[in-house]
């Protein structure tokens, strides 16, 4: 247990039956009325952002979360197997469990969250950006070589569809953003 005087950014509590980091934290002291914690939490399990105010030195429960290093072998009707790079243990998560689980491909490295006490798996996380290989887009036009505005639907070598620009062409390795879906940049070869 800790109390509001504890927050600092980074933390991780238990609020509401789920896990959050603290993004932000701001003590205030009105000038009438008591002191309260004005805070951003993040859920570790979904990635969605909340505001909460807490009355200043209540009692909240810390969580431990510690991050391991996985990687992605193949999903089945079971759900999405991963081995740990170290000990080459093998876990098994469905898919809520993964931030964006239509970018992963073979042998793609992870970090996946653990509840430190119960040693239950809470979400799987790709790198913020990976490099993939255009499986199929309509051919680029003469002359669309520098617009950028304009964008087009491509199927990426995991089956995943996103849009990309026009000058973009099948067979070319880009960088995805894996938190929005969305194109970079191309990799130069």
């Amino acid at each position: 247990m800790a109390s509001t005087a504890d927050f600092r950014n980074g933390m991780c509590i238990k609020y509401s039956n789920d896990f959050y980091t603290i993004v932000e934290f701001q003590h205030v002291k009105p000038g009438k009325g008591a002191a309260f914690v004005r805070t951003k939490l993040k859920s570790v399990t979904t990635g969605k952002v909340i505001e909460n105010t807490f009355p200043s030195g209540a009692k909240v429960e810390t969580a431990r979360i510690e991050r391991r290093p996985y990687q992605f072998l193949y999903n089945d009707e079971l759900g999405y197997h991963f081995m740990h790079t170290e000990t080459f243990e093998q876990i098994t998560l469905p898919e809520d469990h993964i931030n964006n689980p239509k970018l992963l491909k073979e042998n793609q490295q992870v970090e996946i969250l653990f509840h430190d006490e119960s040693e239950t798996p809470i979400r799987c996380e790709l790198p913020p950006f990976v490099e993939l290989e255009i499986y199929y887009t309509e051919p680029g036009v003469k002359g669309d070589t520098t617009s950028t505005t304009a964008l087009k639907p491509a199927t990426l070598e995991t089956r995943a569809e996103i849009k990309v620009p026009l000058f973009i062409n099948t067979g070319e390795k880009i960088k995805v953003d894996t938190r929005s879906s969305s194109y970079v940049e191309r990799i130069k070869t």
